[in-house]
């Protein structure tokens, strides 16, 4: 694992090195973390859950930001668990529970939330989805 990321659930043959940091106001970095809401194939409600439970961790420990994993349904079936990820991000954005969220899809230059991401801090642009238009991810501003 790269000393730039830490897992907060196992993800068998990803590759770490892109993963950003984010400089918090007392300057000290503070890395993203990776969750993997798709392993062991949950149901919706079990995958909402271990997203609840990554929040509060992250909340917890003044984390910046979250790469979740949950698919995108590439099998032709499912992605009913990335619709209620980003229904519940949503939700918890109006609620003033998380800054802000950017779907995978969206996290590229042109993104308005992704370039004050890249503001804060340049590294965003070395994340390996950064640019790849991956629906099967979302970052989650704290």
């Amino acid at each position: 694992m790269s000393e730039r990321c830490e897992r907060i659930h196992p993800v068998p043959d990803y590759d770490f090195q892109g993963c950003f940091r984010l400089v918090s106001g007392s300057m000290r970095d503070v890395p993203c973390k990776i969750v993997n809401l798709e392993e062991g194939w949950p149901t919706v409600n079990v995958g909402l859950l271990k997203l609840d439970r990554a929040l509060t961790s992250a909340r917890d420990g003044h984390v910046m930001a979250l790469k979740l994993i949950h698919g995108y349904g590439s099998t032709g079936v499912g992605g009913r668990l990335r619709e209620e990820v980003l229904v519940a991000l949503d939700r918890f954005k109006r609620n003033g529970y998380i800054a802000d969220y950017i779907p995978g899809e969206d996290f590229r230059l042109s993104d308005e939330a992704s370039w004050a991401l890249l503001k804060r801090d340049k590294s965003i642009k070395e994340d390996r989805d950064f640019g790849r238009g991956n629906r099967g991810i979302t970052i989650v501003v704290l």
